[in-house]
């Protein structure tokens, strides 16, 4: 009823599932990811325990065919199963059972493994691997470049519903004391992908890390910018005169606190710049005065 990639990015560490299905809420039952252990994707009348099974059989040094082996071997529902597995050091494996609705197939590739069924046809998991190894970008960029792919050739033969992407590093998590690096689900919506696609987008705004080349210093005339801008917001009442103040920097701070943009933008982190991608959404949301 579904169709997934699980996939393993040694440079940055992360390990990833992307899916989509005509049913309720994927996410809560498809995608299981550990940084440090691997991921794994378990669908068609999806047993749940292949999940957390295997994040555990993986942490322990057991490679993703090993896992997939045991998994199945203890599972007399193996023929209704779909899994795709990737371990701690990308290496794929995966599983359609036999008893699978039509069309039910997998890819196994470099790294990544994609599988589906009640598909279109075999052109749904073609245009994922196609389109996640030519990708650019980070791991969740390519693991949605993925997804895409497959609902523009037909995705579930069923319909749309939902769709989910699940991505862990470790301590890459909100904070940095935990592995959830990007965790987004769309649950119940008739364009899941397109619309999971646009939640990626927010999760780079909110999160991503600020470019080298992205640092923009703040000078006298970004200044009275930002102040007539926060002004109009009710978040700045002084003079309008550029100069970048405590009474300035303190407003800054709570637009960027309100705004959920704490993670682009410290005064102690950058206290004579400002991100690029930051000041851009502050002009596209409140206008650039």
């Amino acid at each position: 009823m579904t169709f997934s990639i699980v996939a393993y990015d040694p440079d940055e560490e992360a390990w990833g599932v992307a899916v989509a299905s005509k049913f309720l809420a994927v996410g809560a039952a498809v995608p299981w990811v550990r940084a440090g252990a691997g991921a794994v994707a378990t669908q068609s009348y999806a047993k749940i325990s292949f999940g957390t099974d295997g994040l555990g059989m993986m942490a322990t040094g057991m490679s993703a065919e090993e896992t997939l082996q045991r998994l199945l071997e203890a599972d007399p529902g193996q023929a209704t199963r779909q899994v795709g597995i990737v371990d701690s050091h990308g290496r794929a494996a995966a599983h359609t059972g036999t008893e699978c609705n039509a069309w039910a197939g997998h890819r196994i590739g470099v790294g990544f493994a994609c599988q589906g069924n009640i598909l279109t046809g075999g052109e749904v998991l073609e245009a994922m691997a196609t389109a996640y190894m030519s990708a650019q970008g980070e791991l969740a960029d390519r693991l949605m470049a993925a997804l895409l792919a497959g609902d523009q050739a037909g995705g579930d033969r069923r319909g749309r519903q939902s769709a989910a992407i699940y991505v862990a590093r470790i301590d890459g998590g909100y904070g940095g004391d935990n592995d959830r690096y990007l965790d987004l689900r769309v649950d119940d919506d008739p364009d899941p992908v397109n619309r999971l696609e646009g939640m990626v987008s927010l999760h780079h705004l909110y999160f991503g890390e600020t470019r080298p080349q992205d640092r923009i210093e703040i000078n006298e005339a970004l200044v009275r910018e930002l102040q007539v801008l926060m002004a109009g917001q009710g978040y700045y009442s002084g003079v309008i005169n550029g100069a970048w103040d405590d009474v300035t920097r303190t407003a800054f701070d709570k637009l960027i606190g309100t705004e959920n943009l704490e993670e682009r933008w410290r005064t102690t982190d950058a206290p004579t710049h400002i991100d690029r991608v930051v000041l851009a959404y502050l002009r596209g949301r409140f206008g650039k005065q």
